[in-house]
């Protein structure tokens, strides 16, 4: 089978923008890769449905790696990864990336947030020195290297907030000067900082929209227009899931049952998951032990 690295590398090389859908768990990274060729975990997204809990640094390494894991069995796309600040020194850096090509996935996001980090579009962000910074991506690229993968290294910096936009992008330089495959400026603030992080590097470019966030909300064929070669939509799903089981427990709460509300029917959830193939597959054992 093709590496997934290989795979992810492919999509961000052809002509046409990759778009990531954003994964909260084995079952949106099922349906996300329905459609497109490559999913996305965003740290904001396993830490709400693993945890219960805001993204502010509450997922660690092992959660993290585990939801990937799980992630990437469930789907046939390359998944990439956010891992966050890498969970520590160099040396936690490279245990991470090496736990995240172990889970099988094609791609990790490494940023250069203060630990613990805090989700990119929400205040009071910092960021570590430039050498420390640079220091995690050339510890990602080692591991990877190490382990003959084709993972791709997103290097991802958080600058702009804290530092302006001049700032971020120096740090997105030597981001890509220290081997990141791709640069993530995170935050802009407008049309022409997206327009500045679309064109500033020799690298492929990436970007981030989130309705409500600090970043104008542009479609990908919009973002493509820009430059970018890659757009990530990381809380559409969570943020709709969330919606419709609060509409769902509302219509149970208020009307006794939950007719009210639009759902898939048994029959479809139990085609979407593969049952068939399952309940097969027990028969088949369930024949050689008569």
């Amino acid at each position: 089978m093709t590496d997934a690295g290989t795979r992810l590398r492919e999509n961000v090389d052809s002509d046409d923008i990759t778009v990531l859908p954003g994964a909260f768990d084995a079952l949106s990274a099922r349906l996300a890769s329905e459609r497109f060729d490559a999913v996305f975990t965003s740290g904001f997204g396993l830490s709400a449905s693993t945890l219960g809990l805001p993204d502010l640094g509450f997922l660690d390494r092992t959660a993290n790696v585990d939801r990937v894991d799980d992630i990437v069995k469930a789907c046939d796309a390359p998944v990439v990864a956010d891992a966050d600040t890498g969970y520590g020194s160099a040396l936690n850096v490279r245990r991470t990336v090496g736990d995240m090509i172990d889970a099988g996935a094609g791609g990790v996001i490494i940023e250069d947030q203060v630990a613990p980090k805090r989700c990119g579009h929400m205040d009071e962000k910092r960021v570590v020195d430039e050498d420390e910074a640079r220091t995690r991506i050339r510890a990602a690229v080692d591991a990877r290297d190490e382990a003959d993968s084709d993972l791709v290294v997103v290097g991802r910096t958080d600058a702009r907030e804290p530092q302006g936009m001049g700032s971020a992008v120096e740090r997105g330089r030597a981001l890509e000067e220290a081997g990141a495959d791709v640069i993530f400026v995170e935050a802009p603030e407008s049309r022409e900082g997206l327009e500045r992080t679309a064109t500033a590097f020799e690298a492929p470019t990436f970007a981030n929209m989130i309705e409500g966030g600090k970043t104008p909300y542009m479609s990908y064929d919009e973002v493509e227009a820009l430059g970018f070669d890659v757009v990530v939509y990381p809380l559409s799903s969570l943020l709709a899931y969330t919606r419709a089981v609060r509409d769902t427990y509302d219509a149970l709460a208020d009307e006794g049952e939950t007719s009210s509300v639009g759902k898939l029917s048994f029959n479809e959830y139990d085609d979407l998951i593969g049952a068939d193939e399952y309940r097969e597959t027990a028969k088949e054992y369930a024949e050689t032990n008569k």
